[in-house]
């Protein structure tokens, strides 16, 4: 062990010396860098997919459950999305070297900020293997070095897509060590990797809520978390039903593994009526399991052929990562604000209404990274927003919220222009 433990601060020192270097690479060599990348995840395609199909086995034979299994999955088409989201980011202005807030003080100092990268970013992750892309993407467009650790589920996977990333970066002129992938999985490294401040400037771990609290408990540098989302749609009585049900079907349905799909529809009592039969008629299709409160139940109609259960307390503020959400009707606005605010993990939230001021209301009262006026919490993605990609949805407060693109990975520091002044 005391080996990898020195192989793996070898990682971090190479990883902080290439850093100095990526801070100043031209973004010509860092989009070249990302657009060899993406061709040659589709170049490399038949060694990514046959590594995948030993993980999936492995997965299969430990008895994976089928929300992390669609997770881990890689196919011809994901690898496609994969290569598109690499030249979307590419595609993007580089923040890095943006001179913003200059002016000048009375004494004739001309002062303002210029934006730099963080240096080197670490990563622990679970199952997706396009985190593997997606930060690296990132992180070399922003001038960061990187550290990645993925689950040994997928290890596979994320060592052929490293290798791709390294092979790529090697031949466009980026600096040895940018890209550090830690390939054994013992638990071990993880504890040693969380000391490593003298080379690591930030830490983003991406997973369940167990590895996420272990990471903030114990790393000593800073760390950004987020990624758990327990989503909210409120109904309003001022809703356009139609929309609504579309909305609430699209948000729980279309993916239903992820961190932005819904959990829990509210609905106002004065429309759950006409709304709840033609929601739960919709989601019944699609085999949603839908836990009810009393009232919700009776409208829905237990017996109806709808995978229908009485909802229970640990039902609210749960992300369920699967075909069920919780259903409760309540009075008003306030009772929903006052649920989101209860049982919210500051992800996601979403009101549909046709009334103005309810809609502001929201916008102004909840307290999430995202909120939403009639639309589908479906679109809190880096792609989806414009970034290309993301390294993760911060649900904290302090410098990213939200997903976290390339302006995310950036700092900034002070520069001074003087003409020979001094401090009196």
């Amino acid at each position: 062990m005391e080996n990898a433990f020195g192989d793996l601060e070898a990682q971090g020192k190479a990883a902080k010396a290439a850093s100095r270097h990526l801070a100043y690479l031209s973004a010509d060599i860092k989009n070249k860098v990302l657009n060899n990348i993406a061709d040659d995840l589709l170049a490399r395609k038949d060694e990514i997919l046959k590594a995948n199909k030993k993980d999936i086995a492995g997965a299969k034979a430990s008895g994976m459950n089928e929300t992390m299994m669609e997770r881990l999955l890689l196919n011809e088409s994901r690898l496609e999305g994969m290569a598109r989201d690499v030249r979307a980011v590419a595609a993007l202005p580089d923040p890095v070297g943006e001179v913003f807030d200059m002016r000048t003080l009375p004494n004739g100092l001309l002062l303002g900020r210029k934006r730099v990268p963080l240096g080197v970013i670490a990563t622990i992750y679970e199952s997706r293997p396009n985190v593997t892309v997606d930060i690296s993407a990132l992180c070399l467009k922003s001038g960061n070095a990187v550290i990645l650790r993925g689950g040994k589920e997928a290890l596979y996977s994320n060592k052929a897509l490293a290798g791709v990333i390294r092979d790529a970066a090697a031949r466009s002129g980026v600096p040895e060590g940018a890209v550090q992938f830690i390939d054994n999985t013992d638990r071990e490294l993880v504890d040693h990797l969380l000391k490593m401040n003298d080379v690591i400037d930030l830490l983003i771990p991406r997973g369940g809520a167990r590895l996420i609290s272990f990471i903030k408990e114990n790393a000593a540098m800073p760390v950004i978390t987020g990624g758990i989302g327990v989503c909210h749609t409120y109904v309003d009585k001022r809703a356009d039903v139609a929309k609504a049900v579309a909305i609430v079907f699209n948000a729980k349905v279309q993916r239903p593994t992820v961190c932005n799909a819904l959990d829990t529809v509210l609905v106002h009592s004065d429309i759950a009526s006409k709304f709840l039969p033609k929601m739960a008629k919709e989601l019944g299709k699609a085999g949603v399991e839908m836990r009810c409160d009393t009232e919700a139940m009776s409208l829905i109609k237990k017996g109806s052929g709808l995978k229908l259960k009485a909802a229970c307390e640990s039902d609210w503020g749960q992300e369920f990562l699967a075909l069920i959400a919780a259903v409760r009707v309540v009075e008003s606005l306030d009772e929903a604000l006052d649920h989101i605010a209860q049982y919210g993990s500051g992800h996601s939230e979403a009101i549909v209404t046709e009334d103005y001021d309810s809609a502001m209301r929201f916008l102004n009262e909840v307290d999430a990274a995202c909120v939403y006026v009639n639309a589908s919490t479906r679109f809190t993605d880096g792609g989806q927003f414009g970034l290309g990609a993301e390294v993760g949805i911060s649900t904290q407060k302090m410098h990213a919220r939200g997903p976290m693109g390339l302006k995310e990975l950036t700092s900034y520091k002070w520069i001074i222009f003087g003409n020979g002044q001094i401090r009196p």
